[in-house]
C-alpha cells in the first residue's frame, strides 16, 4: 500500500516541483528548495508527510521513499542525502547534510552547513556580504539526536547528541555527547 501512497504523492507533488524547477532557473536551486520547503512545512499529518517526501526525492541530491519529514522542517541545501528510515522531527532545519539509515533527528534539531556559513573575517564588511565556506555534516547510520541540538560536525554511526547540545567537533561513533560544546560523557 505504500509504495500506491508514495506514488499518488509524487503525482500530486508534480506542480510543487514544477513550480520549483522554474524559481531555480531565476533564484538558484538552494533558494528555490528554501522557499518550496517552507512552504511544503505548513501541510499538516500523514499528507504533508508523503508530500514533503515526494518533493525531496525529486530534488535532494538523495532521498531514500522511506524518509520522514514532520510539519514545519525546512531544507536549504539540495546536496543534503537522506538514507533509509530517516526521521526529520517537527520543525527541523537541514543544511547541506548526510543524514544515514535509520537515523532520528527529534524536534527542532538543526544542522546547518557546518559551522562557516558566514564570512567573519573582515571588519570592513558585513557578515552577510562575506562568502562562507560550506561543507557537508555526516550524521551516521543509526544515531538519535536530541530535540534542539545543533550539529555543525560529524557525528559517528550509532551515537547519540543529548537534548540541546552543539556539536562543535567531530563525535566518534557509538557514544553519548552532550553539552555545549558537544563532550563525549559515555561509550555506549
Amino acid at each position: 500500500m505504500k509504495p500506491l501512497v508514495r506514488l499518488l504523492a509524487t503525482l500530486c507533488i508534480l506542480p510543487h516541483y514544477l513550480t520549483w524547477s522554474v524559481m531555480a532557473q531565476i533564484v538558484g536551486d538552494d533558494s528555490a528548495l528554501f522557499s518550496a520547503s517552507q512552504g511544503l512545512a505548513r501541510i499538516p499529518g500523514l499528507r504533508g508527510r508523503y508530500l514533503r517526501a515526494a518533493f525531496l526525492r525529486l530534488v535532494l541530491e538523495h532521498c531514500d521513499p522511506s524518509v520522514c519529514v514532520e510539519f514545519g522542517s525546512i531544507f536549504s541545501k539540495r546536496k543534503a542525502r537522506l538514507g533509509a528510515n530517516v526521521y526529520i522531527g517537527p520543525f527541523c532545519q537541514i543544511g547541506q547534510a548526510d543524514i544515514g539509515d535509520e537515523t532520528m533527528l527529534a524536534a527542532g534539531v538543526h544542522v546547518p552547513s557546518g559551522p562557516d556559513t558566514h564570512g567573519t573575517a573582515r571588519l570592513d564588511v558585513p557578515m552577510r556580504l562575506q562568502p562562507g565556506m560550506l561543507r557537508t555534516v555526516r550524521i551516521g547510520r543509526d544515531c538519535w539526536i536530541g530535540s534542539t541540538a545543533v550539529v555543525m560536525a560529524d557525528v559517528g554511526e550509532q551515537s547519540i547528541v543529548a537534548a540541546g547540545a552543539v556539536v562543535t567537533s567531530e563525535i566518534p561513533a557509538r557514544v553519548l555527547a552532550g553539552g555545549v560544546p558537544a563532550k563525549v560523557l559515555k561509550s555506549r
